[in-house]
């Protein structure tokens, strides 16, 4: 008799292990946002228990977190977080797979980001100084709970300013990255434009050793970013400081050194923008790297070449050492030929969404 009712208060046990188990599979979004006393977040979406009609308020907890549950069963969900189920947040929808826990940081005014200007900033590797020209996204102000991903771009007074810029031409960084977070098609993210240093530039964004222009200073000017200026930002300015977070980019000898120090730092940084790269340095050297390796690096290049003498045979060659390596087109590789386009920031500043809309997908974060 013991041993069945033992049996039986078994059975009871692992039944009642079931149900809760089920229970508490659920899909759930938390929303990160300070609306201020009075106010609240509700959630609108695309399947009940939500509708796009009428909003679910979600429950505060602390830390300035609402949360909202609903049965994993429902599938994955489309859905969008409201102020007083009046206003809308900013950008796309989000999406929240079945059984998955969703943190979101949202904005709910529709504007421009921000520009900060560091001027002197001293390299001790370098034995100069120069200006970081530092974009802080949309929310920046509104949203003091949120943390970026952050962009490190060479030549940095081309990005921002045409007064500054070379030729007169800027690449529209921010009016581009504003546009495409307001439009829902990248997330927010913080860039870092690093000028160049002038007559050392060569010098700074080069491998060793091209035999017509010498150069070397990569290894130099990457100890500059890694020591001085990447430090710098991750103590200044709210950022997520992991590689899944971290970007590096330019073009020409700064497509270049974007990917020399991505590919060989891929523990800070994961994503690596290459526009109009200047592969044939020193006989193409770093493309003989590439296809001389057997491990494939964990980053996601995207490279990038005009048809109107811009370097795309070099470019294609790099393209299809990666490929040997295992990069997949449209997975950690991003190939792409700008019909007309030519070696100038004109180029550069009309293709600019392909590699941050690639880069930096809306609702990719890894928060």
């Amino acid at each position: 008799m013991h041993k069945f009712v033992s049996s039986q208060a078994r059975a009871l046990v692992c039944l009642l292990a079931l149900f809760v188990a089920a229970a508490t599979e659920a899909s759930t979004i938390r929303v990160h946002y300070d609306v201020g006393y009075g106010n609240r977040i509700s959630v609108r979406g695309s399947k009940a228990p939500l509708s796009w009609t009428t909003g679910i308020n979600a429950t505060w907890t602390t830390g300035n977190i609402w949360t909202y549950s609903w049965s994993n069963t429902v599938g994955d969900v489309e859905l969008k977080p409201l102020i007083n189920d009046a206003t809308w947040s900013v950008g796309a929808n989000y999406v929240v797979k079945a059984g998955a826990t969703v943190d979101i940081y949202p904005f709910f005014q529709a504007r421009g980001g921000s520009m900060v200007y560091v001027n002197n900033f001293s390299s001790p590797q370098l034995g100069n100084t120069r200006s970081l020209r530092i974009y802080l996204p949309p929310s920046y102000g509104q949203n003091p709970l949120k943390r970026y991903p952050v962009l490190y771009m060479h030549d940095g007074q081309n990005l921002f300013d045409a007064s500054t810029s070379f030729g007169g031409v800027e690449w529209n960084v921010d009016e581009t990255a504003n546009s495409l977070i307001n439009n829902g098609q990248m997330d927010e993210l913080i860039v870092v434009g690093i000028d160049n240093g002038g007559s050392n530039r060569i010098y700074e964004l080069t491998p060793c050793c091209d035999p017509d222009y010498g150069g070397g200073g990569a290894d130099v000017y990457e100890r500059f970013l890694l020591e001085t200026v990447k430090p710098y930002i991750d103590q200044n300015y709210r950022t997520l400081t992991n590689n899944k977070n971290t970007g590096i980019m330019g073009s020409s000898l700064g497509g270049l050194d974007s990917f020399y120090t991505g590919r060989r730092h891929p523990e800070v940084f994961s994503k690596v923008g290459a526009l109009s790269s200047s592969f044939w340095w020193n006989n193409q050297a770093l493309t003989q790297q590439v296809e001389a390796s057997t491990a494939k690096v964990a980053v996601n290049f995207y490279i990038d070449a005009g048809t109107n003498n811009d370097g795309l045979t070099e470019t294609t060659r790099m393209r299809d050492a990666l490929v040997a390596d295992g990069y997949v087109q449209g997975k950690d590789l991003y190939y792409y030929v700008a019909q007309g386009g030519s070696h100038n920031e004109a180029s550069w500043a009309a293709r600019l969404n392909i590699p941050l809309t690639y880069l930096f997908p809306w609702q990719s974060t890894a928060y």
